[in-house]
Order: C-alpha cells, then sequence, then structure tokens
C-alpha cells in the first residue's frame, strides 16, 4: 500500500517539478533541465529526483550544483503545492539512463552498417 502512494507522490512532484524549475527558478546557471524521474521512499521522507540536462560535463555539474543550492526554495514550493504532513528531502541526481540508451543506438548503427557492407560484399 505505501508504495502505491509513493509512486503518486512521485508523479505529482514530477509534475511539478517540471513547473518550478522551468518557470520559477531564475538561475542563469540552470540549463535546459528535463525531469526524467522522481522516487519517492516508502516512508515519503526523502525523494531523489533524476534529472537529464542539455549540455557537456560542465553544464551538467554547474546545473546540478545551483539546483542544490536551490533545494529550500523548491522544496518549499513544492510544500505549498502538494498538501502533505512533511515535504521529503530533495536530493537531485544526473540521469545516465539516456546517455546510455544514445550509446547502445549509436553501437547497433555501427553493427547494422558492418553488416550491410558484408552483405554487399558477397553479393
Amino acid at each position: 500500500m505505501g508504495t502505491i502512494r509513493s509512486n503518486r507522490v512521485g508523479e505529482q512532484m514530477k509534475k511539478e517539478l517540471t513547473d518550478i524549475i522551468g518557470r520559477k527558478l531564475k538561475d542563469p546557471r540552470v540549463g535546459f533541465v528535463t525531469v526524467t524521474a522522481v522516487d519517492v521512499t516508502g516512508d515519503l521522507q526523502q525523494a531523489t529526483v533524476y534529472i537529464s540536462v542539455f549540455g557537456d560535463e560542465d553544464q551538467r555539474a554547474e546545473t546540478l550544483k545551483s539546483l542544490a543550492k536551490a533545494t529550500g526554495f523548491i522544496r518549499t514550493e513544492i510544500g505549498r503545492r502538494i498538501r502533505m504532513r512533511k515535504t521529503p528531502d530533495i536530493f537531485f541526481k544526473i540521469d545516465e539512463s539516456i546517455d546510455y540508451g544514445n550509446k547502445i543506438e549509436s553501437l547497433l548503427t555501427v553493427i547494422k552498417r558492418e553488416e550491410e557492407k558484408e552483405n554487399n560484399s558477397e553479393e
């Protein structure tokens, strides 16, 4: 029963965080950020927010640092928007799954080209 509620809270937080980071946060160091997932613990005390940042490693690190500094403001906004007894502590992490998926896709493309070359050379 607790996991259903934590999933619902996580989805609601994801929607609200997308709006807060995109519209309310005025920090110029925050680049183009997409909230990909929010994992909330079963006791609703902690939330890990996975983000994807458009840019290189320096931009990612700078965005992560500025989001960590703005955690108090973000947590206050979440508390206003979602009625809960206690607003979860928020931790930001870079979502590596998109980069991993892109790497797999590029490897599959290379394999497909090599197979096409072999088929053309056999004919």
